[in-house]
């Protein structure tokens, strides 16, 4: 009984330790520490924004267009008298839906092509990263500029091309550590034991290689706010009345000299969300990365 229970408390100090371990680790980690606050930051308004603001983003007041920041509108108004800070966090529902449509896509499809290049080789391979060179040689914006002019704007539309778009880069970066795992010993143990190849693939090298997909997801979740902006812009993204970042810059421009609120906070939060998913993916890169280990 007395050994039972010795056994128990070791194992709970271990584990307890390493829970520290971790926990001192992520805090050591600075850009994954700020990177973590500022989406997490995001985030909650994105959830409760909306209630907080108490305004409608699509109400217009043209008594109080071209209002600068007050304690009644905390970002101003624009030239119809909608109040900026809550057509930004609209906006920023937008983009967070178009990212995480968009890392879906390219995720599934990228470890669709990715584990079966790596996995099975030679002719497959050749074809299947023939093809993917191929996509990769088009600019991702001017790719997405193209087909959404010839498909049309939606929400939808441009989330699908966006994820199509990425999913060669997700394809090349799990061929690589499927490629990688192959060839270790536990892959070869489970080999010679006589397990079904493809459940080597699901259940043993699968989980191996989720460290780079989660570092390249919150990438392409960056940079896939970066394109709908642009898209918004150039009047290729989400169609109005929805607000969307890049839709509020491009209509800022008519107004820079009666109102520069109207560029200055939509350009900050594009900004902002930029730095925040990409410092939270380079530190969930150095976290995650093997080497650190």
């Amino acid at each position: 009984m007395t050994d039972t229970m010795q056994i128990a408390e070791t194992a709970t100090v271990a584990g307890s330790s390493g829970w520290g371990r971790e926990l001192k680790k992520i805090r050591g980690n600075k850009m994954l520490m700020i990177g973590g606050i500022i989406v997490l930051i995001l985030t909650v308004l994105i959830i409760v924004g909306p209630g907080v603001t108490g305004y409608d983003y699509s109400k217009m007041n043209f008594r109080e267009r071209f209002q600068s920041p007050s304690p009644s509108h905390l970002m101003g108004t624009d030239n119809y008298g909608r109040d900026t800070f809550a057509r930004i966090i609209h906006g920023a529902r937008v983009s967070a839906l178009v990212g995480v449509l968009s890392v879906g896509i390219g995720v599934l499809g990228g470890m669709l092509i990715g584990a079966i290049a790596g996995f099975v080789g030679g002719f497959m391979d050749n074809l299947l990263m023939r093809i993917t060179d191929a996509l990769l040689a088009f600019p991702p914006l001017l790719l997405a500029v193209g087909l959404v002019a010839a498909i049309g704007p939606s929400l939808v539309t441009v989330s699908v091309i966006i994820g199509v778009i990425y999913i060669p880069r997700f394809a090349r970066v799990l061929r690589g550590a499927v490629l990688n795992e192959k060839s270790k010993e536990y892959v070869e143990a489970a080999r010679a034991i006589g397990q079904d190849p493809w459940r080597i693939l699901v259940m043993h090298i699968g989980p191996a290689t989720l460290s780079p997909i989660i570092v390249m997801a919150t990438i392409v979740f960056a940079l896939a706010v970066i394109i709908e902006a642009s898209l918004s812009f150039l009047g290729l993204g989400v169609p109005p009345p929805t607000p969307s970042w890049g839709g509020m810059l491009s209509e800022s421009r008519a107004f820079m000299n009666k109102s520069i609120w109207m560029a200055i906070f939509p350009g900050l939060i594009i900004s902002v969300a930029i730095l925040g998913l990409n410092l939270l993916g380079d530190g969930l890169r150095d976290y995650l990365d093997p080497k650190e280990y």
